[in-house]
């Protein structure tokens, strides 16, 4: 995987601030959406999804809006998504602003983050597994990628003491 996103693009003007930022589990309306809704209120880390962010360092206009890549499930209200291995999805968007909480700066990319993002994206296997292969996973590998730190969401999870 690293040979191919290897030939990434370097920046000529600055460096790319990479995050990461936790969001709610989504499940289906009832006892589990509050359950899951309940858990991220907590903090509870286990019953979060995790996204990474990639702000550019460009001049204005340009730098307005920050992307977010995601890994999840093609149906994340399923409720036999964390009993099976089922098709996921890598998913990108633009934001607006970064979100006010539970958004990590992780480091900084000398690549073209956006660039490098997107070549890890066409390899990710979308074989999602609950546990196995699925957001953390995904949110590891791209940080580690972008900025070299291996397994963000540990030491994230270590700095606030197993809470998010």
């Amino acid at each position: 995987m690293t040979a191919l996103l290897a030939k990434a693009t370097v920046l000529a003007r600055g460096k790319d601030e990479v995050y990461v930022a936790a969001t709610p589990l989504r499940a289906t309306k009832g006892p589990a959406k509050l359950l899951m809704s309940t858990a991220y209120s907590l903090n509870l880390w286990d019953l979060q999804h995790f996204v990474v962010i990639i702000k550019p360092n460009s001049p204005p206009p340009q730098n307005s809006q920050a992307t977010v890549f995601d890994f999840q499930p093609k149906d994340p209200e399923n409720i036999y998504t964390a009993l099976a291995v089922i098709s996921g999805a890598v998913l990108v968007r633009k934001l607006s602003k970064l979100p006010r909480s539970k958004c990590w700066f992780v480091g900084s990319s000398k690549l073209d983050a956006v660039d490098v993002a997107t070549r890890f994206n066409s390899i990710w296997r979308t074989d999602l597994r609950v546990g196995h292969h699925d957001c953390r996973d995904y949110a590891n590998g791209l940080v580690e990628l972008l900025v070299g730190e291996k397994q963000v969401l540990e030491r994230l999870r270590k700095d606030r003491g197993g809470r998010g």
